[in-house]
């Protein structure tokens, strides 16, 4: 399944694209775990989730981003991107900074180069994490694969 998804990994050059290889994968693999996807509304080029069963919507990205903070309680995984990528990785900073002990969860950014050279979050983000409980949750990986290793860990 997996080495079919990477032939076409992500929406970009062509979502069509994306999409069919999903839909190929959904219809070879029927009996999936159900699950809700939570599409952005405000950044309308950005597909939905073509494997979630369910589908909500809310008209506010802001409580879309806090609710998915707050049920993302296993960690969350942050492929590179932009400004509403960044947006994210620090409001789950912020709640990580603040939170008790028992709240902190791994935050595991993927792509060295994009996250300390391009759009540097990583090292304001371990700067953030000193001294804090959540220094011992936050990752810098390369690969998808690698996050996954760190939250099964």
């Amino acid at each position: 399944m997996l080495s079919e998804l990477s032939a076409v990994p992500g929406f970009r050059p062509s979502v069509s694209a994306w999409a069919r290889t999903a839909e190929a994968v959904v219809e070879r693999f029927p009996g999936g775990t159900a699950s809700l996807g939570i599409p952005t509304w405000f950044y309308g080029h950005e597909p939905p989730n073509y494997f979630a069963t369910h589908i909500a919507k809310y008209f506010a990205n802001s409580v879309r981003e806090a609710v998915l903070l707050e049920l993302c309680d296993g960690g969350i995984v942050f492929l590179p991107g932009a400004a509403g990528t960044v947006q994210e990785i620090f409001q789950d900073a912020c709640e990580n900074y603040y939170g008790a002990p028992e709240t902190v969860t791994p935050m595991v950014l993927v792509g060295r180069d994009h996250w300390e050279r391009r759009l540097p979050v990583w090292p304001m983000l371990q700067n953030l994490a000193e001294g804090r409980m959540m220094k011992q949750r936050i990752f810098l990986v390369d690969s998808v694969e690698e996050a996954l290793a760190v939250l099964d860990g």
